[in-house]
């Protein structure tokens, strides 16, 4: 029993050799940057000139790299998704820097 609690720890699910965590928050950042950006190139350009400037393509190849530099990274260290989350929950709950660091 003990073996497949370890096994667990040691190897949290993936998404494409991303932990989970991290893909989905990547996903979700860059999904809510490139709605941003259209809302706000809406306002300025207009529609027509969005649509020609701001392609749908430039949001997909950038969730493909920066899932290939978390892939790279987590490579080293397959425990950053559980450490980004830590220490997120520990600046919600206002603790000190140097406890965090």
């Amino acid at each position: 029993m003990k073996q497949q609690v370890l096994k667990a720890l040691a190897n949290p699910p993936q998404l494409f050799y991303v932990p989970y965590t991290l893909a989905v928050i990547n996903f979700a950042a860059q999904f809510l940057i490139f709605i941003i950006l259209y809302i706000i190139g809406i306002f300025i350009l207009g529609i027509d000139k969005v649509n020609t400037y701001l392609n749908p393509l430039y949001f997909l190849l950038s969730v493909c790299f920066v899932h290939m530099i978390l892939a790279r990274f987590t490579k080293r260290d397959a425990q950053l998704g559980q450490i980004l989350v830590a220490k997120l929950r520990l600046l919600k709950e206002k603790i000190p820097r140097r406890l965090i660091g």
